[in-house]
């Protein structure tokens, strides 16, 4: 058995429970001040305040000191497209002519560059290049991530990427949940026949990724000149017989109904939600679909952000994820994405952490294990540069992770 004590932790701030936080909910968390924390074999044992030691220096194999800092749970990022090949740079010139997401994506651009240069990726290509990213976000105090296939829109290029997550996860600290999102564009072998293509997911793919537990969960991206409402349901639906969890990418510049399906459908997550209007909002609060709110991808294509206030009005858990991709969100810094929740979706500190830690977690169905800190998780945490989460939310710009623990082991 090892054993590590943490000390002198100033305040250590953490949601609880694991279930979704909506409504009034999402503002509540635990401090503790003037607090200690031991983890035995990477599972919280105790957890003591107010100079209450969980036990004797002497009893720990490794003693680490806090310093009277800040510490919370390891991040969460519910949302990303970490597994592609090549990158994008190229859109930017094209971005300051003015030319917008779908005015690329028509002209091949866009998602489909992208496909085509994750196609000629070998595996250990994609592997090393998406360790590298993991690599990153642990140094930014994220322990847990999703990650969607959808660059490749044929049988052996999403089966690829999901394979190189499968392997990911099992080889790499952090956590891997992997999400199957065939249908994220219209490959350009498929173009205006597009329910062939769902046919070919459905009929395919999706039993395959099953068979060989290579995903959690299916998403779909239901947008103008991307898929419909009716081709998105048929989707989903075979997913779900199959037993997947389900998530869509919905309202990010139009509202095509998307929200309204993933209400129906009981998703448990609903992504993007720009241009999301009542309707839509009224229901994801009836369905109990955990909002997946992506605001460094509205500041990065200079768009509207989420109303994220309106969503917490409704009861609505609200999360938060950097939507890291080559395109419209080139950055995987969650706490950039906190700092834009405090911003622009006028969201307080408490809200903030509950959006990228609990709510996350329970949205890629690991609410049981991580996002919290409390006695019997899993003991991923983090140290950070700052006195309170109000530091983190004011500060901008600067990584103020100083320590994160992955599974009681320092990363």
């Amino acid at each position: 058995m090892s054993t590590l004590l943490i000390k002198n932790i100033g305040c250590l701030q953490t949601p609880v429970g694991s279930f979704s936080h909506g409504g009034k909910k999402q503002g509540e968390n635990v401090k503790m001040h003037n607090a200690s924390v031991l983890i035995e074999d990477g599972i919280l044992r105790k957890i003591c305040s107010d100079g209450v030691s969980a036990c004797s220096e002497a009893a720990a194999d490794m003693v680490l000191d806090a310093e009277g800092n800040l510490v919370t749970p390891g991040l969460v990022d519910g949302h990303t497209h970490m597994v592609f090949g090549g990158y994008r740079q190229n859109e930017i010139p094209l971005k300051l002519k003015g030319a917008g997401y779908l005015d690329i994506l028509r002209a091949g651009g866009g998602i489909l560059d992208t496909v085509r240069k994750t196609r000629e990726a070998d595996f250990q290509e994609l592997y090393k290049k998406t360790e590298g990213f993991l690599d990153e976000m642990l140094t930014l105090g994220v322990t847990t991530c999703e990650a969607k296939s959808g660059y490749g829109l044929d049988f052996e290029t999403e089966i690829k990427m999901l394979e190189v997550l499968k392997k990911l996860n099992e080889e790499h600290p952090m956590d891997v949940v992997s999400t199957f999102l065939g249908a994220h564009a219209v490959p350009e072998e498929y173009k205006g026949n597009e329910d062939a293509f769902i046919d070919m997911l459905c009929g395919c793919v999706i039993p395959y990724v099953k068979e060989h537990a290579l995903a959690e969960f299916c998403d779909v991206f239901i947008e103008d000149s991307v898929f419909n409402v009716q081709q998105s349901r048929r989707y989903l639906e075979c997913a779900r017989t199959y037993g997947f969890g389900l998530k869509v990418h919905a309202d990010e510049i139009e509202a095509l109904g998307g929200s309204q399906l993933a209400g129906q459908l009981g998703a448990a997550s609903c992504e993007h939600l720009i241009s999301i209007d009542e309707e839509g909002l009224a229901a994801l609060a009836e369905g109990g679909v955990t909002a997946m709110c992506l605001p460094a991808t509205s500041f990065y294509l200079g768009a509207r952000f989420a109303p994220a206030r309106r969503m917490i009005e409704l009861g609505i858990p609200v999360a938060m994820a950097s939507d890291f991709n080559p395109g419209s969100c080139p950055s995987l810094n969650l706490q950039f994405v906190m700092n834009l929740g405090y911003l622009k979706y006028r969201m307080t500190p408490e809200e903030i952490l509950t959006a990228v830690t609990v709510n996350p977690a329970c949205a890629i169905g690991r609410g049981q294990l991580v996002g919290t800190l409390e006695e019997g998780k899993q003991a991923d945490l983090v140290i950070w540069n700052a006195p309170n989460m109000e530091m983190l939310c004011y500060r901008f710009g600067s990584n103020l992770a100083l320590q994160t623990i992955k599974k009681g082991i320092l990363v």
